[in-house]
């Protein structure tokens, strides 16, 4: 089964989305941009290394290449069974499992960023990796140096992120030092998160989440805060704001995913950090990421000789709109070009950006005729109605009423006579 990963703040680097400006996906910065009322496209683009290190920019932009990715690789087909992102990266998993709509998760994205450089201006905080160290003696660093220091993050064995005022982050990382750690090393980011210095972000963000509808997640999605599967969409509201201030468990999460049966985890967006901690912290998986335009070929080769055991609706695979794949098809990636995969198989793409309704008078099984009305694209001007340039069997239907979906993005799948 495969997860797809979304990386958090400090993964972001200069220039990250120039290669993918000519490709489709890219669309989704005009719409975050509409969203915003602000070209955001700067930001992946031009902006510059310390620009890029302030909160307020690096959450939206690490986001935003996440989402041109997952729109990228979800054009091929490539689904995934279940979303995990670390810190930041939850807002990524949410959106990519359908529990917020993008154009609320840009403006949610945003406020986060904002809230937490502000909290961070209001007072100074730190943060540090502790390298080979286990949590219990790291507890106890913390413990010993003062009440302005704790663990932030639990990302793999023997690394673990400690964060607090200066001074506190000083004492404890030699205690840490005393106690066995082999490094300790001071992280280039601006505040103390994931502590109780993020209590005043909270409360600025809490406002924003509470305006937003939060939809059951179609797939599993496991919350930062406990290391554990949430299926009902009213349960993330309380578990994003209690993120802010408290630690990221993605260690936790990983084992989690390794006994749910987990072998193929995918990481969507810059950086390979959560590669790194796949790597530590689980043995025999198959470990991929996808960054640039190149990768997908790499995606492709790598998940269709994986793909003909599991099933379309319980598990990720790579298929060209759910399309099974087998060994014996013999699929290279240039297979995947176009609408389709094989001979029989045939997808219907959205015509348009917007907000998907599918046609009430349609089900699994029926016969559709060419120009046979799929559903609708709500465009905010004409409405665009997805129409099948294919006669076949309706054999599954890829989005959702109220998801939205994106010009050529899969909504629908036919076996042809």
């Amino acid at each position: 089964m495969t997860v797809f990963m979304y990386p958090g703040q400090g993964s972001q680097k200069p220039g990250m989305g120039q290669a993918w400006t000519e490709h489709p996906s890219w669309d989704l910065m005009y719409e975050a941009s509409e969203v915003l009322k602000r070209d955001v496209s700067n930001l992946l683009l031009t902006a510059s290394s310390k620009e890029l290190t302030r909160t307020n920019n690096s959450q939206l932009a690490t986001f935003l290449m996440s989402m041109v990715v997952l729109d990228a690789v979800t054009r091929l087909g490539a689904e995934a069974a279940s979303h995990v992102g670390h810190s930041l990266g939850e807002y990524s998993a949410l959106t990519a499992a359908g529990v917020i709509a993008f154009h609320d998760a840009v403006a949610l994205v945003e406020k986060r960023g904002q809230a937490m450089q502000a909290a961070a201006s209001e007072r100074e905080g730190v943060m540090a990796a502790v390298i080979g160290l286990d949590d219990e003696r790291i507890r106890i660093a913390c413990d010993r140096s003062s009440v302005d220091v704790w663990l932030a993050n639990y990302n793999a064995p023997g690394q673990t992120v400690i964060a607090g005022s200066p001074e506190a982050i000083r004492t404890a990382s030699d205690i840490a030092r005393e106690l066995g750690a082999k490094r300790v090393i001071k992280l280039p980011v601006g505040g103390a998160f994931h502590t109780p210095f993020m209590s005043s972000a909270r409360e600025a963000l809490a406002q924003a989440i509470d305006s937003v509808k939060f939809q059951d997640p179609l797939g599993q999605v496991i919350a930062n805060i406990d290391a554990t599967e949430h299926s009902t969409g009213t349960d993330w509201p309380e578990l994003l704001k209690a993120q802010l201030t408290s630690p990221v468990r993605w260690k936790q999460t990983l084992t989690a995913l390794d006994i749910a049966g987990f072998d193929t985890y995918v990481e969507l967006g810059p950086g390979k950090v959560l590669s790194g901690l796949v790597k530590r912290t689980l043995k025999n998986k198959r470990i991929l990421s996808v960054a640039t335009p190149e990768d997908l070929t790499g995606l492709i080769e790598s998940l269709i000789p994986h793909s003909h055991t599991e099933d379309k609706h319980t598990s990720g695979k790579l298929t060209a709109s759910g399309a099974n794949v087998t060994a014996s098809d013999n699929v290279t990636a240039s297979d995947i070009e176009g609408e389709h995969l094989f001979v029989t198989e045939r997808i219907i793409v959205s015509p348009a950006a917007g907000v998907f309704t599918s046609a009430e008078d349609i089900t699994i099984g029926d016969a559709i005729g060419v120009g046979h009305i799929i559903g609708s694209i709500d465009t905010r001007s004409p409405v665009s109605e997805v129409r099948s340039a294919f006669a076949g069997t309706l054999m599954g239907v890829l989005a959702v009423t109220g998801e939205r979906v994106t010009t050529c993005q899969p909504i629908a799948w036919l076996r042809t006579h």
